[in-house]
């Protein structure tokens, strides 16, 4: 078992380094300037986690650069990510590259915030110095990893219906109502009507 709570914050730390280099190329294809502002707070807050993170290691005397399988393959998403983007950027218009980043994101977010999840598990059941490090870490990360995957969903889909013609909510009503719970979430994805 603890190899395998090594392996994730192996992954965790590995998705947060990602996920900076994803949020930097995300921010040389976004248009609207919310959007924008939001990239860039999640940027410095995904720096802070991996710091977190690393702190974390350094707690429990792991190495931080150790290397595993898992890691190879989270990096290697994180980098086939950045490719799209880079891509999208060379090859479309602005408004698809947005478009393209803000799926990166939330591709990128839905690991990330997989990766706290189940971290905040372990921390809940687990015992020891191991746990109480990583709930350390949970609880001061929790709420911008909800946040993160939350709004970037309610983004990439008000992005969408624009580019489709329909009548958009943006900012978003995830980031009106600063959503942080899947059921917020749900709630204001049906609210959207009303804020037409």
């Amino acid at each position: 078992m603890k190899s395998q709570v090594n392996e994730l914050l192996i992954q965790a730390l590995e998705t947060e380094t990602g996920g900076i280099q994803v949020y930097q190329t995300a921010l040389r294809c976004v248009i609207n300037e919310d959007l924008k502002e939001e990239w860039e707070k999640y940027l410095d807050q995904t720096t802070h986690h991996q710091e977190i993170l690393i702190g974390v290691f350094e707690k429990l005397g792991l190495d931080a650069a150790q290397e595993t399988p898992g890691r190879k393959i989270v990096r290697h998403i994180g980098k086939s990510l950045v490719q799209a983007m880079e891509m999208a950027l060379k090859n479309g218009p602005p408004e698809a590259a947005e478009l393209v980043a803000c799926e990166c994101v939330v591709l990128a977010e839905t690991k990330d915030h997989a990766n706290w999840e189940l971290l905040g598990q372990f921390a809940e059941k687990g015992k020891g110095k191991e746990a109480k490090a990583i709930k350390e870490a949970v609880d001061e990360v929790e709420d911008q990893e909800d946040e993160h995957i939350y709004h970037s969903k309610g983004w990439c889909r008000e992005l969408w219906i624009s580019s489709l013609g329909m009548p958009a909510v943006l900012p978003p009503p995830e980031e009106e109502k600063d959503v942080k719970t899947a059921i917020g979430a749900a709630r204001a994805q049906q609210a959207r009507e009303k804020m037409l």
